[in-house]
């Protein structure tokens, strides 16, 4: 069946039914939340168990069984292939993974799928999974991608049913209550799987610092947690950044920063009480630097930012440029540290950020949001899962959630990377669709989505060069040569769902390149 952007989708995932995208915001959920399991516990009862295989073999998890995990430690996470690596060994197999994220460090798994130990996987896959994925490493059913408000709206939704959630926390007391930044190697809020404790058939709060009792600010709470288990280390709080987490260094890079702040300063948003959501890479951290120093020469004072917390957002914090920093995930030490240490910087859960079938998402808050991509087609839809490869590397983070909140949104990207171009026809994939886009800002000028006539007018009265996708697209398309483009087979490895849980588009299997 074909969706509002006529994409090909199927009508079936397995079991569950699959409903096309039709629009933005053109359903209305209905009926009740799915149920939370009954749970008790007597006084003086323990749950402190000594190893993930007694973990394991006390939540009684059997084979298809479902188990999820966060992301927070990011490159440096010690839990999943742990957990996995002990699965095998008991002989445990048919499972499916339901991560926030996985990351390169992850890489294991993949012995883990050929192996069926793994045989589905819902959630993110950064770096080798997701290219083992696209190149025709099997699994049962095709992936599912879903934006963080998306897939806490799915477990509550009965889209999925976890049956052991198995959560990183760096510090904990033996009733199961745990935090992300205290302990002795914090990550910052954990948050991203309450909703997983709280729906799990069983939790396993996963801890190398059993603290005593009480152990707060819980972001875990103990009438959620079955059983604590303390191990040698449950991640690398330095290796939480990476390289995409660094403010660009590139004369290009930056011109296209400062003109998104330029277009910040033109839009009408800068003034008292503005809010915005920096990103997490080169580009979008330096724009954040911008807007920060403009928001200070005007005496301009911001109602809150979001993150992923950075140092630069903290610091915008600490010069008082904003009252508030809606944390959902740190992305450095000095976040974490800030988290501790300054009252107005708040750990935010994903359903309060961004669920859909929800009374309320911060990212409706916001008045605007830097966001990268790795295509964008001339109907302003954007690319952030596949790479002009075809091969799937990227997850949709927080990309719909904030686009289609923010009051403006802007896509910072280059014209060219490497020498393959940004800007394409028909992007190859579609995460986030044209109509939730307002702005897309590169080194050669600023397109203006025709829906924002206003932004345009006044784009153009401050003297910014606003070009069309068209025109700036021509002109980068005679720096290169005609890209080869990648040739998919029938087979879909992955959907891509839109924030409703309804599916926006598929991702084939690579087969070839033309």
């Amino acid at each position: 069946m074909k969706n509002a952007l006529g994409r090909e989708v199927p009508d079936r995932l397995g079991e569950r039914p699959l409903a096309p995208f039709q629009g933005a915001f053109a359903t209305t959920p209905t009926g009740p939340k799915a149920c939370r399991p009954q749970k008790t516990i007597k006084p003086g009862e323990n749950k402190v168990i000594a190893t993930i295989e007694e973990a394991i073999e006390a939540t009684g998890l059997a084979d298809g069984a479902t188990i999820s995990f966060h992301h927070c430690f990011r490159e440096g996470d010690r839990v999943v292939n742990r957990v996995v690596d002990a699965c095998a060994r008991m002989g445990i197999k048919d499972l499916r993974l339901f991560p926030t994220a996985l990351f390169p460090v992850h890489e294991p798994l993949i012995e883990h799928i050929t192996s069926g130990v793994v045989t589905r996987i819902e959630g993110s896959m950064n770096g080798p999974v997701g290219a083992f994925v696209s190149q025709g490493g099997k699994l049962k059913v095709p992936a599912v991608l879903r934006s963080h408000g998306a897939r806490w709206r799915a477990v509550e939704a009965g889209d999925v049913s976890i049956d052991v959630a198995f959560i990183a926390v760096p510090q904990a007391d033996p009733y199961g209550n745990a935090t992300g930044i205290h302990g002795k190697t914090p990550c910052g809020p954990i948050s991203f799987c309450a909703v997983d404790a709280m729906y799990a058939k069983k939790t396993v709060v996963v801890t190398n610092d059993l603290a005593p009792y009480p152990v707060y600010p819980f972001e875990i709470q103990q009438g959620w947690a079955d059983f604590v288990v303390e191990v040698d280390e449950i991640g690398d709080p330095e290796s939480i950044a990476s390289g995409t987490l660094a403010i660009t260094r590139s004369p290009t890079r930056l011109r296209i920063a400062r003109l998104a702040a330029d277009a910040v300063k033109a839009s009408g948003y800068l003034k008292d009480g503005f809010s915005f959501q920096g990103g997490a890479g080169g580009i979008s951290l330096a724009a954040t630097k911008f807007v920060g120093e403009e928001m200070a020469q005007a005496g301009i004072v911001g109602s809150f930012a979001m993150g992923g917390g950075t140092r630069l957002l903290v610091d915008i914090l600490h010069r008082g440029l904003v009252k508030h920093i809606l944390d959902g995930q740190a992305f450095d030490t000095e976040a974490i540290a800030s988290l501790r240490e300054d009252d107005n910087h708040v750990i935010m859960d994903p359903g309060h950020y961004a669920n859909y079938d929800s009374r309320g998402c911060a990212t409706y808050m916001l008045d605007a949001a830097f966001l990268g991509a790795t295509e964008v087609d001339l109907d302003f839809n954007v690319n952030v899962n596949t790479h002009s490869d075809g091969q799937l590397l990227h997850g949709i983070g927080g990309h719909q959630d904030v686009a289609a909140g923010a009051r403006m949104t802007l896509i910072t990207i280059p014209t060219l990377r490497g020498r393959l171009p940004v800007i394409v026809d028909r992007a190859t994939t579609v995460t986030t669709p044209g109509e939730v886009i307002d702005v897309v800002v590169t080194e050669r000028g600023i397109a203006v989505n025709p829906k924002r006539e206003d932004l345009k007018d006044r784009f153009q009265a401050a003297g910014l060069p606003v070009r069309s996708l068209e025109e700036i697209k021509a002109e980068a398309d005679r720096l290169t040569q005609p890209p080869g483009k990648p040739t998919f087979g029938d087979e879909i490895i992955a959907l891509i769902e839109w924030r409703d849980g309804t599916v926006i588009d598929t991702v084939r299997r690579v087969v070839g390149w033309e």
